[in-house]
C-alpha cells in the first residue's frame, strides 16, 4: 500500500483545480500547470482535497499511486510557492553573469558558455559565483539546472566546477611522492 498516495492533496485558498478524467489542471497566484496522469489510477475532487486512488491492485496501478499523487502535489506547490535551486561556481576565474535573458558562463573552457533559459524558467546571478534558478515547474527548474551543472561538474580533487549550493563533494587525496 502507497503511504504517500493515501493523502488527499490539500488546495489552499486562492487555487482552483479542475479534474477532466485523467488530466487534472491547476491555477493560482503564479499561473496555471497541468498534467496528463496515466489510467492506472482515478483522480477526483473530495472536500478535503483531490484523491488518488488506483483501478484495480495490479503491480503498475500501485506504483503510478504515490506517483500521480506526488505530481498533482508539485503542481499545487508550485501555482502557490514555486520552486528554487541555487548553483555555485567554485574555481579561479569561473564566474556567470546575465547577459540579457541569457546566462553566460566562464568556466575555464576555451570560449565561454552562453545557456538561453526556457520559458517559465527565471535565472538570476547575485553575485558572480552564485545562480539563482526559479519557477513554477519543478520539473523544469530541476531540468535547467542540472543542464547548467552539466558544463562543468564538481570535481573530487580541488573541488572546482558547478554544484548546487547544498551539494557535498567527497574529495579525494592526490598523488603522493
Amino acid at each position: 500500500m502507497s503511504r504517500i498516495g493515501k493523502l488527499a492533496v490539500a488546495v489552499p485558498d486562492g487555487v482552483t483545480a479542475t479534474v477532466d478524467g485523467s488530466n487534472v489542471t491547476v491555477k493560482g497566484p503564479k499561473g496555471e500547470l497541468s498534467v496528463a496522469l496515466v489510467e492506472e489510477v482515478t483522480v477526483e475532487m473530495g472536500d478535503d482535497g483531490i484523491k488518488v486512488s488506483p483501478r484495480d491492485d495490479s503491480k503498475k496501478a500501485r506504483s503510478m499511486w504515490g506517483l500521480s499523487r506526488s505530481l498533482i502535489n508539485n503542481l499545487v506547490e508550485g501555482v502557490t510557492k514555486g520552486y528554487e535551486k541555487e548553483l555555485e561556481l567554485r574555481g579561479t576565474g569561473y564566474r556567470a553573469q546575465m547577459q540579457g535573458s541569457n546566462l553566460k558562463l566562464n568556466l575555464g573552457l576555451s570560449h565561454d558558455v552562453v545557456y538561453t533559459a526556457p520559458d517559465g524558467v527565471k535565472i538570476e546571478c547575485p553575485s558572480q559565483t552564485e545562480i539563482k534558478i526559479s519557477g513554477m515547474d519543478k520539473q523544469k527548474v530541476g531540468q535547467v539546472a542540472s543542464e547548467i551543472r552539466s558544463y562543468r561538474p564538481p570535481e573530487p580533487y580541488k573541488g572546482k566546477g558547478v554544484r548546487y549550493k547544498d551539494e557535498y563533494v567527497f574529495m579525494k587525496e592526490g598523488k603522493k611522492k
